[in-house]
C-alpha cells in the first residue's frame, strides 16, 4: 500500500506565535503514525516560486494521512498556524508501482 505525505510550504511571520503550534504537532502526528521526512533544511527553488520552509510528513498510507489532517487536534492545533504563518499544503498518495 502506498504511503501519504503532506507535503507543506511556510512563511511565518511570528516566529514566537508559530512555536506552540510546532511544539504540539509531533505528539499528535506520532498518534497517526506521522514522521518528518523534510523539516526546514537548505534547499534551492530552481523553478516557480517557494516559501522560506518546507515540510514532507509520511504517513503509513493516503487515507490516515487524510485522518491527521482531519483530526479534532490538528483542526484545533492549525488555528495557531493561521494565525501566524502562511502555508500552502497538499496531502498525496506516495508512489510504490514500478521504478525505472
Amino acid at each position: 500500500m502506498a504511503k501519504g505525505y503532506w507535503i507543506g510550504r511556510v512563511d511565518v511571520h511570528d516566529e514566537d506565535g508559530y512555536k506552540p503550534y510546532a511544539v504540539a504537532n509531533p505528539a499528535i502526528f506520532r498518534k497517526y503514525g506521522g514522521r518528518f521526512v523534510i523539516r526546514g533544511g537548505t534547499f534551492e527553488c530552481t523553478e516557480g516560486a517557494s516559501r522560506s520552509r518546507n515540510v514532507v510528513i509520511e504517513f503509513p498510507d493516503y487515507a490516515t494521512a487524510l485522518a491527521c489532517y482531519r483530526s479534532p487536534e490538528y483542526q484545533e492545533n492549525m488555528k495557531i498556524r493561521h494565525k501566524h504563518a502562511i502555508t500552502d499544503m497538499i496531502i498525496v498518495e506516495g508512489y510504490d508501482g514500478p521504478q525505472p
